[in-house]
């Protein structure tokens, strides 16, 4: 088994400004999943009561020099600290820009080694960064767990085919400050969250309690996937009547999740989307976030990048 790499300027930009800050504020530990094509930072995967997070980036996108081997398909998964993860490589770069020189400048390998701690016996495995300076290299050992075998590998890779299909309806919303200062909002009323999504691009979002009801409407979205049109009728209605109508129609669902799970998964704009799109899966099984990134200086989709979140439902609710 083994993992030898070197993380490239837009790499390192990309872990250490953007996407390891996003992981960090999801949670402590997650897996790192490395396989031939793709490097795969999956959170609460094999847990269904937490948020699930899934940032995945094609080989190209982070490294320069990318070699994996291992007896299982060249699949090799373990577990991490993402806030030493974030710590390395913060450091490596500091290091690279005070003593970088010369055409090792700005080189930060990284690879699987075991190592034989202080007071243990047994060798331990880590993830190690070599930064090279001037006139010498400075290391850093992250540690990890012990490598999944293979029948957790697989367990694995099927959780994450699972988490990749997508809702029938997705609607986008450009502005995710707008809707994270709302959510900050309602963080003080109560803790669950009511989220609606029809096909006709609207989104809703209320929290109710015995004594207030806070809610928010986007409406006109771009629709991705099954989309229909509005009854013209219903345009003057209110928010919650046409909610309830196109959901007893069926082009609508709604689902009910926690609060503090929905304000979590907006931690992922520390990534620098570009728009999220949000859609309910198949019998309200969960909300699914997906965040997207554009190429710099084009709207086209960057397809070397993903991410997004499967917030676990409270309710399945109605659809």
């Amino acid at each position: 088994m083994k993992f030898k790499a070197f993380l490239s300027e837009h790499g390192v930009n990309l872990l250490e400004r953007r996407f390891l800050p996003a992981l960090d504020k999801m949670g402590k530990i997650c897996h790192l999943f490395l396989t031939r094509d793709h490097a795969i930072f999956l959170h609460n995967l094999l847990n269904g009561d937490g948020v699930q997070c899934i940032a995945q980036f094609r080989k190209e996108a982070l490294f320069d020099d990318y070699r994996i081997s291992s007896q299982n398909e060249d699949r090799i998964a373990f577990t991490i600290d993402v806030s030493l993860l974030l710590r390395a490589v913060r450091s490596s770069v500091s290091i690279c820009t005070e003593f970088g020189n010369g055409p090792s400048a700005n080189r930060l390998q990284i690879k699987l080694v075991k190592k034989l701690p202080p007071n243990c016996t047994q060798p331990m495995p880590f993830l190690t960064f070599e930064t090279k300076g001037y006139k010498s290299a400075v290391i850093q050992d992250v540690p990890i767990s012990k490598p999944l075998s293979r029948a957790e590998v697989l367990e694995l890779q099927t959780a994450l085919d699972v988490a990749q299909e997508l809702p029938q309806t997705l609607v986008q919303v450009p502005d995710l400050n707008q809707l994270q200062n709302f959510v900050e909002r309602m963080k003080h009323v109560g803790d669950l969250l009511n989220v609606a999504i029809s096909k006709y691009g609207d989104l809703h979002v209320q929290i109710s309690t015995t004594l207030i009801t806070l809610g928010a409407e986007f409406r006109k979205l771009l629709v991705i996937g099954e989309q229909a049109e509005a009854p013209s009728e219903e345009r003057n209605l209110s928010a919650q009547t046409r909610s309830e109508r196109a959901i007893s129609r069926g082009d609508a669902q709604s689902v009910q999740v926690s609060i503090r799970h929905f304000s979590r998964s907006l931690q992922c704009h520390l990534a620098k989307p570009d728009c999220a799109f949000y859609g309910i899966a198949p019998q309200g099984a969960c909300l699914t976030v997906i965040f997207q990134f554009f190429i710099p200086g084009t709207r086209q989709t960057d397809k070397s990048i993903s991410l997004h979140c499967r917030l676990p439902v409270l309710d399945p609710g109605s659809s």
